[in-house]
């Protein structure tokens, strides 16, 4: 009896799918190799690649004359950075994501308790909405606004002029840029210190107040203690997303505002110096690098 040919084409193939099933099922770690090899693929190509060829670009310097890139391996840009107004510039980011980051984590803190612990289902639901709406709108529009509000004519004025207060001028201060930027990066340090705080059994603060603690000694010992994975969560966002922009400063800050953003920006377009663009640029890599392994300790990345 003649032998099925779709049965011989299909009979090695069959026994190869069946050895390769025999294998990855003895082998769980080949499945997992086969489902993560594409991303993490992409993510060497698209994000290790860019940062090597950062660095590589770095060590290159532009001709004065005609603007064009020299490939000739140098540290004059990192010899630079030193160079004033620059370490100033750097200070002057570090204490303004660590500003923006301390206070939305001190507003972040009791909004969320409030919204875990004592809003009802429709108030928490309506308040979280309220909370990510902002998102929704574009980064510019709401910056805009803010350079609207904070004018000498503006909203801001209007209101303390009807309260018999004088005017505040802190448009196009640093003191405009913190408030901005606490306005702008708030939901990203509520929605991990939310979750963290969801996580609190209420039993933990029940047996807090059997055992005679008040209020800021079970805040202190109990609350604090839960709640500091998702405020380290919350915080790299706040501050990285500072230490990176350049957007805000140009629109609400003022000649002595510039952020290591602003400078990376300048860099690029109006200086047309794409090494020093470079080399500024790999700092905040550095600061965020220590800055996430002080938060890994933290139990950050157990709240993103």
């Amino acid at each position: 009896m003649a032998a099925d040919p779709a049965r011989i084409e299909e009979g090695p193939r069959s026994g190869a799918l069946r050895s390769l099933s025999r294998i990855a099922w003895r082998r769980p770690w080949l499945k997992s190799l086969g489902q993560v090899s594409l991303p993490v693929a992409a993510f060497l190509v698209v994000y290790v690649a860019a940062l090597v060829a950062l660095l590589l670009q770095s060590f290159w310097t532009t001709d004065s004359f005609t603007g064009k890139l020299v490939h000739d391996w140098s540290l004059d840009n990192f010899r630079a950075i030193r160079d004033a107004p620059y370490p100033r510039i750097i200070l002057r980011t570090l204490l303004m994501a660590s500003a923006v980051t301390v206070t939305c984590a001190v507003l972040a803190l009791p909004y969320a308790y409030f919204l875990v612990r004592v809003a009802s289902r429709r108030l928490r639901l309506a308040l979280l909405v309220a909370t990510v709406l902002p998102l929704w709108v574009s980064y510019l529009v709401r910056v805009y606004s803010w350079r609207l509000i904070l004018n000498p004519d503006g909203a801001l004025n209007w209101v303390l002029n009807g309260l018999g207060l004088p005017d505040q001028n802190i448009a196009y201060t640093n003191w405009a840029m913190w408030l901005v930027f606490t306005y702008i990066w708030f939901p990203f340090m509520v929605l991990p210190v939310y979750a963290a705080l969801e996580r609190v059994p209420y039993s933990y603060l029940e047996a807090s107040a059997d055992l005679g603690a008040k209020g800021r000694t079970t805040l202190r010992r109990v609350i604090l203690p839960l709640a500091v994975p998702g405020l380290a969560a919350g915080s790299i966002f706040t501050f990285s997303l500072t230490l990176g922009d350049y957007i805000a400063p140009s629109l609400v800050g003022g000649p002595g505002s510039s952020l290591i953003g602003t400078v990376v920006f300048e860099n690029l377009g109006l200086a047309n110096n794409l090494p020093f663009a470079a080399a500024f640029a790999t700092i905040p890599l550095a600061i965020m690098a220590v800055y996430l392994a002080l938060m890994k300790r933290l139990g950050a990345f157990e709240s993103l």
